[in-house]
C-alpha cells in the first residue's frame, strides 16, 4: 500500500478542501499534499496570541509559496483562558468555544465541507482509536486524515524529498507556541523577546510560570 493512497482516494470524493494548518510537521505535509491533489485549497491557522511576529513571518512565507490566503482564527482553548481567568483576569462574558465551533466557522467562511488535518494513528491511543472507528475519511464529521497511516519517519522523509519549507523557528524554538507553559515562554523570551512581551499583554500572569522556570534552571545549575 502506498502512503499516497489515502490522499488519492480523498481527491476522488471532492476537489475542494480546507487544511487545518498548525505549522507543525504533519500539517506542513498535509498542506503540500492538498495543493498537489485538490483543485481548490483553503487553510486556517489557530493562534494563541494574534500577530506574533515569528508566526506571521512563517505564515506569510507559506502564503507566498502556495499562493493561498491562510485565515487566522483564535485557538478555541483561549476562550476558556479568557472566561475563567487562566493567565489573566476572568471575564465570564466570553463564550466558551469548542473545536467544532471553529470548524463550523471556517466551513461557513470558505463554503466548503471537508477539513483535512495531520492526525495520525501513531500519535496517541486516542487518535488510533478515533481513526480505527472512522477510517481516514470521516464522512459524518467532514474530516480527512491523509496521514492516518503514516509514521513520523514517513513525514520527515516526505519533507526532505519534497523540500518542504520549514520555518526557522523550528531550529530556534522547536515549536510554534501552542501552550503558555513556563518552559515554552522562557524559550520565547530568549529568542523572540518582543513576541514574549506581546504574549504578556494578553496573558500577563503567564509571566509567573516563566519566573518559576527561571528559578528552577538557576537552582539546577
Amino acid at each position: 500500500m502506498s502512503l499516497l493512497d489515502q490522499i488519492k482516494m480523498m481527491s476522488t470524493v471532492t476537489d475542494e478542501v480546507i487544511v487545518s494548518f498548525s505549522m507543525g510537521k504533519d500539517s506542513i505535509v498535509v498542506l503540500d499534499l492538498a495543493m498537489k491533489y485538490f483543485k481548490k485549497v483553503h487553510a486556517f491557522y489557530m493562534y494563541m496570541v494574534p500577530d506574533l511576529e515569528f508566526q506571521e513571518r512563517a505564515l506569510k512565507k507559506y502564503e507566498q509559496i502556495y499562493n493561498i490566503k491562510i485565515e487566522r482564527v483564535p485557538h478555541f482553548e483561549t476562550s476558556e483562558f479568557y472566561r475563567y481567568g487562566s493567565f489573566r483576569e476572568a471575564d465570564y462574558f466570553v463564550p466558551k468555544v469548542t473545536i467544532n465551533d471553529v470548524y463550523e466557522h471556517v466551513r461557513d467562511l470558505f463554503d466548503c465541507y471537508w477539513i483535512a488535518g495531520g492526525e495520525r494513528k501513531a500519535d496517541s491511543i486516542f487518535r488510533n482509536g478515533m481513526i480505527n472507528k472512522s477510517t481516514s475519511l470521516d464522512v459524518k464529521r467532514g474530516r480527512m486524515y491523509p496521514l492516518a497511516y503514516w509514521k513520523k519517519a514517513d513525514v520527515l522523509r516526505y519533507i526532505k524529498l519534497n523540500k518542504c519549507y520549514m520555518p526557522r523557528f523550528y531550529k530556534e524554538l522547536g515549536f510554534s507556541l501552542h501552550s503558555l507553559a513556563g518552559k515554552e515562554l522562557y524559550q520565547l523570551k530568549q529568542v523572540y523577546p518582543d513576541d514574549y512581551k506581546r504574549v504578556l499583554k494578553f496573558f500577563p500572569e503567564a509571566q509567573a510560570g516563566v519566573l518559576q522556570y527561571e528559578a528552577y534552571k538557576k537552582g539546577s545549575e
